[in-house]
């Protein structure tokens, strides 16, 4: 591996010159010029992978283009989709941003970019082959608490309390500007990584809950906010392929023994089958 100056005279070395296994999610994008701006900030700081989620801007507007400079590529590749579970669906980790971090399931997320974002990219592997994702919200409201449940974290910027609203473009430059430094910084990488893809993990999380509410652990107005915490510890757990196996054979046991045995669970629904949704 070769090192080089770049020019701002710290050393990097190669594979922290490529582009960050870094994806930015724009989620109901309104305003054109945002679209060329976050392009802009994207390509100054390395992140190349630009999602769109049911833009209401197109990335081929005049206004963004104008916007993005000599980033104009990146919205020529941009990939549109129609939901934010589609984006997402090849990212091992995910992070959302918001102003409003309140309620139950964005409080049990919430952190700074610099507590968040370098945890996140370890995510991607020391050789950054696995992608790991920022998504953000409209400029008018932000991302909704769905949305915000879709991802392992949330970060919140800590502007003043006096305007605390940040253009879009402005956060996501904060952000992709945390993830180049703890990128190039060479983040420890000492954790175990995971092989779990967001669409592997979403059928986890669902096979775990019809385990769940089969043994009646999940019942009443709570029972939303439960599972959420309950998805959230196992994200934190970033488990496995083999971790992931031995979960959904667990839900499978669960599943078969609530059938086989109905006089054991009074008033459970006994489920037709023990596979997870999809599976």
């Amino acid at each position: 591996m070769t090192a080089q100056d770049s020019d701002d005279g710290f050393p990097q070395t190669s594979d922290r010159l490529a582009p960050l296994p870094l994806r930015v999610v724009l989620v109901e994008t309104e305003y054109a010029g945002n679209l060329g701006s976050v392009a802009r900030v994207m390509r100054n700081m390395g992140v190349e992978d630009l999602v769109l989620v049911r833009p209401k801007a197109k990335p081929n507007d005049p206004a963004a283009l104008r916007m993005a400079v000599h980033a104009g590529e990146l919205l020529e590749n941009a990939r549109i989709v129609p939901t934010l579970s589609e984006a997402l669906a090849d990212c091992v980790e995910a992070a959302a941003t918001a102003a409003r971090v309140d309620g139950p399931v964005r409080q049990v997320k919430k952190g700074f970019p610099r507590d968040i974002i370098p945890p996140l990219l370890a995510a991607a592997g020391t050789a950054g082959d696995k992608k790991v994702a920022l998504v953000f919200g409209p400029e008018p409201s932000g991302l909704t608490t769905a949305d915000v449940a879709l991802c392992h974290h949330l970060i919140k910027i800590p502007s003043t309390v006096r305007y605390s609203s940040l253009n879009l473009a402005m956060a996501v430059g904060v952000c992709c500007y945390e993830a180049r430094t703890a990128w190039i910084s060479g983040v420890p990488r000492a954790r175990v990584e995971t092989e779990l893809p967001m669409r592997a993990q979403e059928l986890l999380h669902r096979h775990v809950r019809r385990a769940l509410e089969a043994v009646g652990y999940l019942y009443g107005e709570k029972q939303e906010t439960l599972m959420h915490g309950i998805s959230h510890l196992l994200g934190r757990l970033r488990p496995t392929r083999r971790d992931a196996g031995m979960l959904h054979g667990l839900a499978r046991q669960i599943l078969w023994y609530v059938r086989t045995h109905p006089s054991a669970q009074p008033g459970a629904k006994a489920p037709g089958d023990d596979s997870a949704d999809g599976a």
